[in-house]
């Protein structure tokens, strides 16, 4: 089978290739990639390059195809599995596969399995770890955006708060608390909004900050107060740059209460010191957001770690039940991870995304890799269809759907894009 996919070989070197996949053996699978998410871990396996963590040191000989947030179209079944999955079904890989304590990943740590491919070949340590996961919605995308959002439920998940009178860890966020979000409304932050208001175990007050008033709005815009408010959610949006003392403003919308649950999703210090002075007695910072720098530290009050039982932790990806936790969700439509996409583009669209990543604006990028197509923001379809019939009808299909990616939209562009 002749592949086209994405590899990279070293700091800041990814190439599209074409060429031929090996027979599968009895344990493998061969797969049609259909959707791929881009995340910001693969912009640091490829700025870090051998150096990342779960990049094999041989990558320059031996290069890996990129890209762990895909759906894919099973096409070839290895005798071993066949009586467990079977062709044209469609699955998401969970990639943390934590196989015999190893780091290797798929999108990081294989030849022949990673997300920005036409096809690929799933290894035994995928299915032998449970981590091939069906989905059985509507479409492709969604089951695309199965692994970031799994990663929003692993944090909540995570936080936790003690019993000190039996000394146990209660997991998750405190049911009925006030939680935060700082820096809250990029991609990750506007699902972890989703998530809270939708999931049974959910806050009574949610707080988010940022400072860019053109996302804050787009966040109201998508996931507007009210709308938690039906779901027993109170839902406050701050821009935190239009006051001179962000805490005390946070407090004040708490009645001068501190807060349960602090979640922060930019790797800043000023976040996280002040994630830090939000904390009621008992209460639990996640630092949600990843930095690129092996060095970052920031400040913290450990006299309240101390006397006033202040909880912090972290986490770096979902595991399995996390993702087949939200797959499920998306199935019935309890969540909506259109929500967190901002551009649609082709697998040729994939190397200057991924490293230009944080530079772009706007949320999730997601590429279709059978498709060529620079990598376009779905805002500027409109003024695309002025000369494009395609983006004419894409326009029309969004808006239809409040400016959102939809699966009429995805069939309708894997029907008329030009193919790779």
């Amino acid at each position: 089978m002749i592949t086209q996919a994405v590899r990279l070989y070293g700091v800041n070197d990814l190439r599209l290739e074409t060429f031929e996949l090996p027979p599968i053996q009895p344990d493998e699978i061969l797969a049609k990639v259909v959707s791929d998410s881009i995340c910001m871990s693969s912009y640091k396996a490829a700025t870090q390059g051998a150096a990342h963590k779960r990049v094999p040191n041989d990558v320059a000989n031996n290069p890996v195809i990129i890209g762990h947030e895909f759906c894919c179209e099973l096409v070839e079944v290895g005798s071993k599995w066949q009586d467990r999955y079977h062709p044209k079904e469609k699955y998401s890989v969970q990639p943390a596969l934590n196989y015999k304590g190893s780091l290797d990943a798929p999108g990081y740590s294989f030849q022949y399995i990673g997300g920005d491919a036409t096809y690929i070949i799933i290894p035994q340590e995928v299915m032998e770890m449970n981590c091939l996961l069906p989905y059985h919605g509507e479409g492709y995308f969604l089951g695309s955006l199965a692994e970031p959002f799994s990663c929003i439920a692993a944090a909540f998940h995570e936080n936790f708060h003690s019993d000190l009178e039996h000394h146990r860890h209660n997991m998750d966020i405190k049911k009925h608390g006030a939680m935060a979000i700082l820096a809250g409304v990029g991609p990750m932050g506007l699902a972890a909004i989703e998530y809270a208001i939708q999931r049974e175990q959910k806050p009574s007050l949610l707080v988010v900050t940022d400072i860019d008033q053109m996302r804050l709005d787009r966040a109201q815009e998508l996931i507007p107060v009210e709308k938690a408010a039906s779901f027993g959610v109170r839902l406050v949006y701050l821009n935190t740059a239009t006051v001179a003392d962000p805490v005390k403003a946070m407090r004040d919308i708490h009645q001068g209460e501190l807060y349960d649950d602090v979640f922060v999703f930019a790797p800043v210090a000023s976040l996280v010191e002040q994630a830090d002075q939000l904390l009621a007695r008992g209460g639990c910072l996640n630092f949600f957001a990843g930095p690129s720098n092996s060095e970052f530290s920031a400040k913290l009050n450990f006299y309240n770690i101390h006397y006033e039982s202040h909880r912090v932790t972290g986490t770096s990806g979902g595991n399995t039940q996390d993702m087949q936790e939200v797959l499920d969700m998306f199935s019935i439509k309890k969540l909506r991870p259109e929500i967190m996409i901002s551009h649609i583009g082709g697998l040729d669209s994939v190397i200057d995304t991924t490293l230009n990543l944080p530079s772009m604006k706007g949320a999730k990028k997601l590429v279709y890799t059978h498709i060529s197509l620079p990598m376009t923001p779905i805002s500027d379809f409109r003024e695309l269809g002025k000369t494009d019939p395609m983006f004419q009808v894409l326009a029309d299909i969004c808006d239809k759907h409040k400016g959102l990616w939809s699966v009429e939209a995805e069939t309708y562009l894997l029907q008329h894009a030009k193919k790779l």
